[in-house]
């Protein structure tokens, strides 16, 4: 059974009575919060509440700016990853997720400076401390990646394992560099008020080179220990240590580092060094003795200092089995029941018992956002460390942290796009979580929109319906929502050509009838058509809907006139009146543009299409509204019973037309 979490911590909101009744609702990204009157029929009288509604975001990492980098350049090293994952193989396998590793820590650290620089610019001490809390944020991040690279990814055996937890403490206490450069740059550098602080913190850290660098400049000033400066540099130089390029084993090197600790032990208890209590503590540090070391607590700053300068001068050939005993000794020994272990400890605890559940637990509750979890579980699944863990609820933990930083990303108006990609390497459920996901984002800008469309096209989100959820389900799918959302903006704005070519993009029948029926009327009001280019070249596209199909087949009637092409445009205007696809409200205006071929010298109807131009006129002439009341409707008929009368004399003259024409040419 899976261990519980505890309480998770009370946030309160500033402004908000926390003893009333709270409203609130879930959005992907944030919550909704506000006040309510609910419960409160013992009281009468009417109490000021709370007049705001609070939005509570989850990320707001998202809004920093420089954090923002951090996702832009960490993106890229993501996709990078599962993109070569094929390729990987054997060594070159192992030696490239370490790459990666170092590629995403290089990320935190520039991230990290930058911020620590901004912090020192930051002329509000408010915004100071919050940026130096990011800081150190970042900087516990990259402590803990680098342990896990260590432990987990290189997988360091006994012996080169402890050349990488040097550098590991070297990296990430740094201080000592600023010292060394203060110390040498002054004109007598071992009189230095700091002098033995640095060569005690260079000893510490393992620095033996540096240190008795540092013991020289004190025999040069000091004849009288010039003696037992040399003799102790002496051991620096012959502690033996695993280098890189060492071919020999841990045996060997097991059987030198204890000769050399003996004759350490020797020269202490020859008391070589009596008269120097600074080079015997150094002593006494090198023998690896933890008092003399927990003398230095203030130098060591944390335990897994202490731990590495401990493993160093008494454990060289750790084996990495063994270190969780180590670490949690040196933890409690550097504590000494003073104060509890901070979240920071507890993760690098784990860390150090090989327990990568519990490291990503710890970090995903200390953490503020997502993104190391997320990254990190990515980064040792593809290390082949997670593939037993599968939650029970229908992903695995990579997947399920990859979702919520790509949920995250959506919050943001740019970052997300980055998310897309985090989706789609979520193989269970990614494709139906951007589908809700991409729903959601504000269409604020064409662009922006057309941006959306193309990720949906490029993914095939286009049928209606929804991949695994059901037919209680049957919503649109993203890319008809998002044209059908920007076809009524277009409606609303007037722009009737762009709101067409949405509505025809959605494949919305209906829409497309109503914008047809807008471009109708108002080539009624003004004698002309807006959009020729988009109308003229509908193409297939005009056979979603009945009206747009007559309003493409009506303008393509007008080009036919304009090309005098009038047999083709008076047979297409027939077509148009009797199949019945025209809005009755137009059929008044088809019988008019029939005037003026009517009109024509040569015959241009035939007599049986001008006895169906008859039955159409008659049809409409029976069915039209009889306004009894005088006014401008009654006004509107009498001009029309005017055109109507003329087009029945035109017919008329045309018919008989039509009849000598065709009589005579059978008879000739």
């Amino acid at each position: 059974m899976e261990e519980l979490d505890g309480e998770p911590t009370v946030t309160l909101i500033p402004g908000v009575n926390s003893k009333k009744q709270m409203c609130f609702d879930w959005g992907p990204g944030e919550m909704l919060v506000c006040e309510t009157s609910f419960n409160k029929k013992e009281k009468s009288e009417t109490e000021p509440g709370c007049p705001f509604i609070y939005i509570i975001r989850k990320d707001i990492d998202v809004y920093s700016q420089i954090l923002r980098k951090l996702f832009n350049e960490s993106h890229g090293i993501f996709v990078g990853l599962q993109r070569i994952e094929e390729e990987l193989t054997g060594k070159s396998r192992k030696a490239q997720l370490v790459r990666v590793s170092k590629n995403y820590r290089s990320v935190i650290r520039a991230c990290m400076e930058e911020m620590h620089q901004v912090a020192i610019a930051a002329k509000d001490p408010a915004s100071g401390r919050q940026f130096s809390s990011q800081v150190s944020i970042l900087s516990a991040m990259e402590l803990i990646w680098n342990l896990c690279e260590i432990l987990f990814i290189e997988v360091a055996p006994a012996g080169p394992l402890l050349l990488h937890l040097l550098d590991w403490v070297r990296l990430h206490v740094c201080e000592v560099d600023s010292l060394l450069a203060d110390v040498l740059g002054s004109e007598n550098p071992s009189k230095h008020e700091s002098f033995w602080k640095l060569v005690t913190i260079l000893v510490l850290q393992g620095r033996l080179d540096e240190a008795r660098q540092m013991l020289s400049k004190e025999a040069d000033a000091s004849p009288s220990s010039a003696g037992m400066c040399r003799i102790l540099g002496d051991l620096m130089r012959t502690m033996p240590v695993l280098s890189p390029g060492n071919t020999q084993t841990l045996t060997e090197l097991e059987l030198k580092w204890q000769h050399w600790h003996e004759e350490c032990e020797r020269h202490l208890q020859d008391s070589t060094f009596a008269a120097s209590p600074h080079l015997e503590s150094l002593c006494k540090i090198m023998l690896g003795d933890e008092a003399a070391l927990l003398e230095q607590k203030e130098l060591l700053n944390n335990w897994y200092h202490f731990l590495v300068t401990r493993l160093l001068y008494s454990h060289p050939t750790v084996k990495p089995i063994d270190l969780h005993l180590y670490a949690q000794s040196s933890l409690d020994l550097f504590l000494g029941g003073e104060s509890s272990p901070e979240p920071l400890d507890n993760i690098l605890l784990a860390a150090f018992e090989f327990d990568i559940h519990q490291v990503i637990k710890e970090c995903s509750i200390a953490l503020s956002n997502w993104w190391f979890v997320a990254h990190l579980t990515d980064l040792l699944d593809h290390c082949k460390l997670l593939q037993s863990h599968n939650l029970y609820f229908g992903s695995n933990m990579r997947e399920f942290l990859l979702l919520e930083y790509a949920s995250g990303l959506f919050a943001h108006h740019s970052l997300w796009q980055l998310g897309v990609d985090y989706f789609d390497y979520c193989p269970e459920l990614g494709r139906v979580s951007l589908e809700l996901h991409i729903e959601r984002i504000p269409l604020s800008t064409e662009q922006k929109a057309l941006k959306v469309l193309r990720i949906c096209e490029q993914r095939q989100m286009t049928e209606q319906g929804r991949s695994g959820l059901g037919s209680a389900w049957n919503l649109l799918l993203p890319v008809r929502s998002i044209c059908k959302i920007l076809a009524m903006k277009a409606v609303r704005n007037n722009r009737l050509g762009s709101a067409l070519s949405w509505s025809i993009r959605a494949k919305d029948a209906a829409f497309a009838t109503l914008v047809s029926d807008r471009f109708l009327k108002d080539y009624c009001e003004r004698g002309s058509f807006s959009d020729l280019d988009l109308i003229d070249n509908l193409g297939p596209a005009m056979m979603l809907s009945d009206r747009l199909t007559f309003l493409g087949k009506y303008r393509e009637f007008h080009r036919f006139y304009g090309e005098k092409r009038l047999t083709d445009a008076a047979s297409l205007l027939l077509s148009l009146m009797t199949s019945q696809i025209a809005p009755r409200s137009f059929w008044v205006i088809l019988l008019i543009d029939a005037l003026p071929l009517l009109e024509e010298k040569e015959v241009v109807f035939s007599a049986e299409q001008t006895y169906e131009l008859m039955r159409c006129l008659e049809d409409f002439a029976s069915r039209r509204p009889v306004w009894r009341e005088p006014g401008v409707q009654r006004l509107q008929e009498d001009v029309e019973n005017t055109k109507l009368e003329m087009l029945r004399l035109a017919l008329a003259r045309n018919l008989g037309r039509a009849i000598i024409k065709e009589g005579s040419l059978e008879g000739s």
